[in-house]
């Protein structure tokens, strides 16, 4: 390899995209496009990077396996960073097959963080910890250890464990230290404003508070009953009863627990259940159905008792009730969490990240342009959409990601 390529590679290794452009602009050699290509995706020009990525890929000869590799890494990246979730996985997958073939453990070690920060951003916790769990980063340079750490913290933030994630990010932080590349210290200090920022909303008793994520997880580890409006769920220590496919009965339990201790009117109760403006002996014959079938499905925790004007909940062993809200409630909260991430995404992309159809995303963030809440720009399949971060408050709850029973 030629100086000015070396050069060019150090300049990369320490963060400076543009010293490594000075060296290699003027060159089509395929260890200098993929350079090029490298520099130009720090420098946010993504369609260019993975063009110059391509272009590398093809003119390395079939017998340098190693370097395709890294061109495939390489672009995986840039797919990641452009939230491009349609690029194809399996590749990442064998590239980083190669390169643990052929000894180049560093290389093989960022492929498997792209393919964990993959697994995360889609809410696949499971499958990101099972690569994880053989993985030991201490044999490797600064700015790996910190990639490391963040995934972990990122997991652990997921899971709702502030205690873990904030000793990952301590030593994300070191690492980072250590390195010295501003990007990558930049990415730690964004870590740690989620875990300093309000995580929910605790409604009891009539009050309303935020909560940061430590005193989230506090609250799941009482006695509380705990109406779990950000999961769809009602959980104890002991008992957690998902009501994700059943909305009408979620939104009387949360009625109910919002005015607890006090009782809830029917009318209330049927305009917050059905949206029932005018009510007939139909919708009151209705709600008696749905508080049955809440009564049978909240018997391990609760009971529901009639009262003059509605209903009231009463927990068994006269523990306390709260709701647990999402920090923003709108009706496309989920598009808003990931757009809040402050990259810019395709209607595509949300549509794996959130599991659901592009046409249900595309209308979901046609509401939202309406609103004044996300922007577009590009178009066609070029199209992405963008949004500030909503100030003072984090959306991790609102990300796709199971809680631990």
């Amino acid at each position: 390899m030629d100086s000015l390529i070396t050069a060019a590679a150090r300049a990369l290794a320490a963060g400076d995209p543009l010293g490594a452009l000075k060296r290699v602009a003027l060159r089509d050699d395929a260890p200098a496009l993929a350079l090029r290509g490298i520099a130009l995706a720090q420098l946010g020009d993504f369609a260019r990077a993975k063009e110059l990525l391509r272009r590398a890929s093809r003119a390395f000869a079939p017998k340098e396996s190693v370097a395709r590799a890294r061109c495939i890494v390489a672009e995986a990246e840039v797919a990641l960073a452009a939230r491009d979730l349609g690029w194809p996985a399996k590749a990442l997958h064998a590239a980083r097959v190669a390169l643990e073939e052929h000894g180049d453990q560093l290389n093989a070690a960022h492929a498997r963080y792209l393919e964990v920060r993959r697994l995360v951003l889609i809410g696949r916790l499971d499958d990101a910890e099972r690569l994880l769990a053989d993985f030991d980063p201490a044999p490797f340079p600064p700015a790996s250890r910190a990639l490391y750490e963040l995934i972990v913290a990122g997991i652990a933030i997921r899971r709702i464990r502030a205690g873990a994630a904030r000793a990952a990010l301590a030593r994300a932080e070191d690492a980072a230290r250590h390195a010295a590349i501003p990007a990558l210290t930049a990415e730690v200090q964004s870590a740690w404003h989620v875990l300093n920022t309000p995580a929910a909303r605790r409604i009891a008793r009539g009050e309303e508070r935020p909560l940061l994520l430590e005193e989230v997880e506090a609250l799941l580890a009482s006695a509380a009953l705990i109406i779990d409006a950000c999961r769809n769920v009602i959980r104890d220590p002991r008992t957690t009863i998902s009501l994700v496919t059943r909305p009408v009965l979620f939104a009387l339990a949360r009625a109910l627990a919002e005015a607890w201790p006090g009782d809830v009117p029917r009318d209330q109760l049927l305009a917050r259940a059905f949206g029932a403006r005018f009510v007939d002996e139909s919708h009151r014959m209705r709600l008696r159905v749905e508080i049955g079938r809440l009564r049978r499905i909240l018997r391990p925790l609760a009971d529901i008792r009639a009262t003059r004007q509605g209903f009231t909940l009463v927990p068994h062993s006269e523990r306390e009730v709260v709701v647990l809200a999402q920090p923003v409630e709108d009706e496309n909260a989920a598009v808003l969490a990931f757009l809040a991430d402050g990259e810019s995404w395709s209607s595509s992309a949300l549509a794996i990240a959130l599991g659901t159809s592009q046409r249900t995303v595309q209308r979901a963030l046609d509401a939202l342009a309406a609103a004044g809440k996300v922007q577009s720009f590009g178009r066609a399949r070029a199209r992405r959409w963008i949004t500030p971060p909503l100030p003072g408050f984090t959306t991790t709850l609102l990300l796709p990601a199971p809680l631990d029973n």
